[in-house]
C-alpha cells in the first residue's frame, strides 16, 4: 500500500510535467503554467517524504566480527538473509522505474522554456539592415533626396526596408560640398555611440563633431568619425553612400565595422 502511494505520488509528478509542457507549447494563460508547476513540485514532495518515511528500512544493524571460517549453519543463516534482502529490494523496482520517469519529465520540463530564448545571433552582432542599394529614408519611410537637407543640418535615416531597427539607425550630415564633393557634402555615420551604445544625437555643425548627450562622447564627422573627446574608444562607423540617378540617397554597403560598443578583438 505504501508503495503504491509513493507511485502515485510520482505518477503525478509526471502528469504534473506534461501539463506544464503542454500549456507553455501552446501559449496558454500563465496560470496554467503556474499551477502545473505546483502539481509538480507537490507530489514530488510527496515522494520524497513517502520514500524516507516508509520505503527506506527503519533499523540499526550490527556487523559482529567473528572468526572465519565461521560454522556451516552460520553460513547457511547469512545466505538465506542475503537472498530474502535482494527479494525486498526487487519489490521496489516498479517505483525506482517511476522515479526515474518523473525526474526525466521534471527535467524535460525546465528544458522547454530555453526555447523562449529565441533562435542564435549568428552574425547579426557584426552586421546591421544595410545593403547595396539600400535607401535611406526617414522614419515615417520617406526616401531621402539630395536637395531634402540644408547645408550644416543632420537627421535620422533608417534603410527603406528597415524603419525603425534599432541597430540600423544612423545620421545623416550634410557639409559644406567642398569637404565632401563625391556625395554633394552628405555623409551618414552611425547613431550608436561606440562607448556604451547610447544614441549620438547631437550635430555641433559648427565643429562639424557629433557628441553622445550620455556620457558626453564627441567624434569628428570630418577624420571618418574619430574620437575627439570622451569615453568612447574608437571611431563612429561611417556608411558609404551614393547619390541614384532619381536624386535619392543609397547606401553602397553596410557598415564597414560592427556598430555599437566593441564586444570583438579589433586589430
Amino acid at each position: 500500500m505504501k508503495e503504491r502511494l509513493v507511485g502515485g505520488a510520482l505518477m503525478l509528478a509526471i502528469v504534473g510535467s506534461a501539463l506544464f509542457i503542454a500549456a507553455y507549447v501552446s501559449g496558454g494563460a500563465r496560470i496554467y503554467e503556474g499551477l502545473a508547476l505546483a502539481l509538480t513540485a507537490g507530489a514530488l514532495s510527496a515522494a520524497a517524504a513517502g520514500w524516507a518515511l516508509w520505503l527506506l528500512p527503519d533499523e540499526r544493524v550490527a556487523d559482529r566480527i567473528v572468526t572465519y571460517p565461521s560454522r556451516a549453519a552460520e553460513r547457511r543463516a547469512q545466505r538465506g538473509e542475503f537472498r530474502t534482502g535482494v527479494r525486498a529490494i526487487s519489490r521496489s523496482r516498479a517505483v525506482v522505474r517511476l522515479l526515474y520517469a518523473a525526474l526525466g519529465a521534471c527535467a524535460a520540463a525546465l528544458v522547454v522554456p530555453f526555447r523562449s530564448l529565441g533562435p542564435a545571433p549568428g552574425d547579426a552582432l557584426f552586421h546591421t539592415r544595410w545593403r547595396k542599394g539600400a535607401r535611406l529614408a526617414r522614419g515615417d519611410g520617406r526616401a531621402v533626396r539630395v536637395d531634402d537637407l540644408e547645408i550644416d543640418s543632420a537627421l535620422t535615416v533608417f534603410p527603406a526596408d528597415a524603419l525603425g531597427d534599432p541597430q540600423s539607425q544612423a545620421m545623416l550630415l550634410r557639409v559644406p560640398e567642398r569637404l565632401a564633393p563625391a556625395t554633394r557634402g552628405y555623409m551618414v555615420y552611425s547613431k550608436l555611440c561606440t562607448h556604451a551604445g547610447c544614441p549620438v544625437a547631437l550635430y555641433r555643425a559648427a565643429a562639424k563633431e557629433l557628441m553622445c548627450p550620455c556620457h558626453q562622447s564627441v567624434f569628428n564627422v570630418l577624420d571618418n568619425g574619430a574620437v575627439v573627446a570622451g569615453p568612447a574608444d574608437h571611431a563612429l562607423p561611417r556608411l558609404p553612400i551614393e547619390i541614384a540617378q532619381d536624386g535619392t540617397l543609397i547606401a553602397t554597403s553596410d557598415f564597414p565595422q560592427p556598430v555599437g560598443p566593441s564586444f570583438w578583438e579589433r586589430g
